[in-house]
């Protein structure tokens, strides 16, 4: 069959010549819907548009309930009706303004943003990206080896899916507060973390980068997971009702590949998905979303880049367990701790070790400064990737503090009673942590 080949050849200059000769164009409607608000935008179509207007829709944190999408030709045109996390309808005072900034002559190009890296600004923080076999622990020691080459972790961002871990972290000197440049040091950084990533298990394809530069944490989490290919091990903790049904076929007549999606709606479904077709060098055409209750609908227009639809099964199974994969990368298991505290130096060293030596395992994590005060977010299970205890939970939050330490979940409390006296696998996980610890030079007195 033959094949329509956009025109994605276009010179860089020429590009930002049509944009400027036709920007960007976004409206806000809060009239032609009771329930949301309708984002309209226009512009000449380029690689990576949608995935750009998506990502500053979950970077406002909004939800979109519904999306009508198509780009076919030289044009982009966009329907969203979004609220905000309460539900409500939005004020138009900056909304269009960022989404035009974003789709705008200067904003970015798309291949400057599969180059950089972290969220932070480049003259503020140093940035370091981890790949490797997840196990209890790991994050303990990641965070301890850090405390102890002076570096102070001031955001970092922590995903696990099917054995695997990915985290992009952004540290300063613990002295100065500035980025870290020298390179002996980050070389030393890098090697230490990449022992610990290794650990006794992963001698192959653990990876570790430090690097400076700007982009979406979460969009590069997602390339991180794709590369590190954690969408081909098996995953045997999701059960049958919430796994994500995709389907995909060839719609000969019109040259596309059509991708159906469904699963248990959650925030930031449509900007996961987006960013998987887009890390797979495939174009979105044609789409519609609907999310206006507990479950999501997508339906997906696509050809590759070079204009072709899938043309095999093999590849159209790679596109079904890579959409699984995304989809489930952000579905949290375990219960949400949250814990905030005046900032210091080896504060999550501190925290994730109470974790560990509890017998806690931390799925996800969220790890954030604003001004002088830490504010993270934990998703935790036991050391089998079970519910924790209620009693184990209140053991972990007195050590920590009552106040500082707390849970956003209630499930905890109604799990069964605990056995008396201490969590054995807990001390088994601590020992195997601290036997790395020990032979990276960092092990400390921890009773």
């Amino acid at each position: 069959m033959d094949c329509w080949s956009p025109s994605l050849t276009v010179d860089d200059e020429f590009e930002k010549l049509v944009i400027r000769m036709n920007p960007p164009r976004v409206t806000v409607d809060n009239a032609s819907s009771r329930t949301a608000t309708l984002i309209k935008v226009d512009s000449a179509n380029r690689r990576g548009s949608l995935l750009e207007v998506v990502q500053v829709l979950n970077d406002m944190d909004l939800i979109i309930r519904r999306a009508y999408i198509s780009s076919d030709g030289e044009w982009f045109m966009d329907v969203f009706h979004v609220t905000d996390q309460k539900g409500n309808k939005l004020s138009e005072d900056d909304v269009a303004e960022r989404i035009q900034q974003s789709l705008g002559p200067r904003a970015r190009s798309f291949r400057s943003l599969r180059r950089s890296v972290g969220v932070q600004a480049a003259n503020e923080h140093t940035t370091i990206e981890l790949t490797g076999r997840d196990r209890p622990g790991l994050l303990s020691e990641v965070f301890a080896v850090l405390a102890d080459l002076k570096c102070n972790v001031v955001a970092a961002e922590v995903w696990t899916h099917n054995s695997r871990m990915a985290s992009v972290v952004y540290i300063t000197d613990d002295e100065t507060g500035l980025p870290i440049d020298d390179p002996d040091r980050l070389a030393k950084i890098k090697q230490l973390l990449l022992y610990v990533l290794k650990g006794d298990r992963d001698k192959r394809s653990a990876n570790t980068a430090v690097s400076v530069g700007s982009t979406n944490t979460q969009r590069r989490l997602h390339q991180m997971m794709y590369a590190d290919r954690d969408y081909d091990m098996d995953s045997g903790s999701t059960n049958d009702r919430s796994k994500p049904l995709v389907t995909v076929e060839n719609f000969a007549d019109k040259g596309y590949t059509v991708v159906n999606l469904r699963c248990p709606d959650r925030p930031k479904l449509l900007f996961d998905t987006v960013c998987t077709l887009t890390d797979m060098q495939y174009v979105v055409f044609h789409a519609t979303v609907i999310a206006e209750g507990p479950e999501a609908y997508q339906e997906y227009y696509i050809r590759h880049v070079d204009g072709c639809p899938i043309s095999s099964e093999a590849e159209q199974q790679r596109v079904i367990l890579c959409l699984e994969a995304a989809i489930r990368r952000r579905t949290s298991e375990g219960i949400r701790l949250e814990l905030c505290s005046e900032d210091r130096v080896g504060l999550l060293s501190d925290v994730t070790r109470i974790f560990r030596e509890n017998g806690l395992s931390v799925t996800r994590a969220e790890v954030t400064t604003r001004g002088s005060q830490a504010v993270n977010a934990f998703y935790v299970t036991d050391s089998s990737g079970n519910p924790v205890k209620s009693e184990t939970i209140e053991a972990v939050r007195k050590e920590i503090g009552l106040t500082i330490l707390r849970v956003k979940d209630d499930a905890y409390s109604k799990s069964p009673p605990q056995e008396s006296g201490r969590f054995s696998l807990g001390n088994l996980f601590r020992s195997r942590s601290e036997k790395v610890l020990y032979n990276l030079g960092l092990m400390r007195s921890y009773s």
